[in-house]
């Protein structure tokens, strides 16, 4: 199977420094346009799905980019953010300082921690494979989400990515199968490598 990751476009969050979170989220006027020229990208090979983060950030994202296409818009609870308890809607700044002691310990006030996402993440994969199997997805959610992806598919750790700058690109390719997904993530130590 066949997986592009797509980021959700830039919100009024994303421009005023804000950790949104598990907090909706909405586009700005910028992230609508991005949004455009992301479904632009995919007129001439459409994917045969796309799944989604029903956060409303990345919902509005799908449904700008592929809305008027006929491709299947699926939403999926378990390709939400983080949920950084406290910290949602706080400054990036705020959450930059404390991301790497939450990797495994959730945030407070009712938070995540990352490895939970990595597998909740690794569990939408496994039904992604049994579902749609030889198909091509796109998959439209969330920094947390992009950081399980390389985990999981990519060998990286993720005590190195929760520190790493956001290097935007239009989308990250993966190649699935059921047996790359299998081994729960448990501790540090899993390979890194460099993309």
């Amino acid at each position: 199977m066949a997986i592009t990751y797509e980021t959700h476009s830039i919100t009024e969050d994303n421009e005023r420094g804000i950790a949104t979170g598990h907090l909706p989220g909405r586009l700005s006027a910028r992230g609508r346009e991005v949004a455009a020229e992301l479904g632009a990208r995919y007129r001439a090979e459409p994917p045969d799905a796309v799944y989604t983060s029903d956060l409303r950030r990345a919902v509005e994202t799908a449904r700008i980019a592929f809305g008027d296409t006929g491709i299947p818009v699926l939403q999926d609870p378990r390709l939400r953010e983080c949920d950084y308890g406290d910290l949602n809607g706080r400054p990036v700044a705020e959450l930059a300082k404390v991301r790497s002691a939450h990797i495994d310990r959730p945030f407070p006030g009712g938070g995540q921690s990352y490895r939970e996402v990595i597998e909740a993440t690794r569990e939408f994969l496994r039904d992604l494979v049994a579902e749609r199997d030889g198909q091509r997805v796109v998959i439209i959610a969330h920094s947390a989400n992009r950081w399980a992806l390389h985990v999981l598919l990519g060998g990286e750790a993720i005590e190195r990515l929760v520190n790493a700058p956001f290097n935007w690109q239009p989308g990250w390719h993966y190649t699935v199968t059921a047996g790359s997904i299998e081994e729960p993530v448990t501790g540090p130590g899993t390979a890194d490598s460099a993309h």
